[in-house]
């Protein structure tokens, strides 16, 4: 009976690093991503077995390729500490385990969305996958610019959402909700990378706080890209893809992150740092609801 219950819980505790491998926050919001990104593209006809064939496959290969970002980073996730104990470098996952569970992953996504939903669909979950793990993920230790080629990949679930709904790349409202994700993840990185200034360094990352001492670069990367947010969150509404309770809400939502990115440029320490970090984490889900409750109400 110890025997069988210490199996079980084996069983379990291995089952929950795999979990973990796949970053279940960040696979999630990408989820989350391309469904507003399907729901904005489907103009109020979804529809919902497309839709749930197309959150499954998205699923699996954000998972995948989280997972094999995992995999490629377990010698630097090593060395740092918030990411020291992780199933990879922990011990507690083989590599190979981890790069045959990622792949697999990776390769059941990518053939669920072409063969599934449609082949613009799948050749956009491509594209993410591709920039995030071979050009984005060896970037991080080469240039700073690793920032402005990790959000592409960070904005593209909008675009493959709107692209399984539609089968299309050429609509001027998906490039739209791309331009929102696109600004909101600079300053969000940006925010974490002075956060985490000392860890990212001691694992040899080359995130652009680590030679902006003074943080006026930093300051700038911020600022811009909040201000963008501004009118590419209105165009939206100017567009009528949206109604006034998504506009109030967020407008209100990025005048409250600029306020935050403000903070940090008058003071540029630790603390104000923190507080836009917090606010980025916020920023994006907030944004998605008053979507998703405006396409509900109306």
């Amino acid at each position: 009976m110890i025997t069988q219950t210490a199996s079980i819980r084996h069983l379990l505790a291995t089952l929950s690093d795999y979990y973990e491998l796949t970053k279940p926050g960040i696979t999630f919001t990408v989820v989350a991503s391309m469904l507003v990104g399907f729901i904005m593209g489907s103009a109020g006809q979804v529809n919902y077995a497309l839709m749930a064939h197309a959150i499954f496959g998205t699923y699996l290969i954000a998972a995948g390729t989280a997972a094999h970002n995992m995999f490629m980073e377990r010698g630097v996730d090593g060395l740092m500490r918030r990411t020291s104990k992780r199933p990879l470098p922990d011990s507690r996952i083989e590599p190979r385990h981890g790069f045959i569970f990622s792949i697999t992953l990776i390769m059941l996504g990518l053939a669920y969305l072409l063969f599934v939903v449609n082949i613009v669909a799948g050749l956009v979950s491509l594209a993410t996958t591709v920039i995030y793990l071979w050009a984005y993920t060896p970037l991080k230790r080469i240039s700073a610019l690793n920032v402005f080629v990790g959000s592409i990949p960070g904005a593209l679930p909008v675009v493959g959402g709107w692209a399984a709904a539609t089968g299309t790349l050429f609509e001027h409202g998906m490039w739209i909700l791309f331009g929102i994700v696109f600004c909101w993840q600079i300053p969000h990185v940006m925010s974490i990378a002075w956060v985490c200034r000392k860890d990212y360094e001691h694992a040899g990352f080359k995130m652009l706080p680590k030679n902006d001492t003074n943080g006026i670069i930093t300051s700038v990367w911020i600022i811009l890209p909040i201000l963008i947010l501004v009118p590419t969150v209105y165009k939206l509404y100017v567009m009528e893809l949206v109604g006034f309770f998504y506009l109030s809400g967020a407008l209100l939502t990025t005048i409250a992150f600029l306020y935050y990115g403000i903070r940090f440029v008058i003071k540029r320490d630790i603390p104000t740092a923190r507080s836009l970090m917090f606010s980025s984490f916020v920023y994006l889900p907030l944004v998605w609801i008053f979507i998703f409750v405006d396409w509900m109400i109306f």
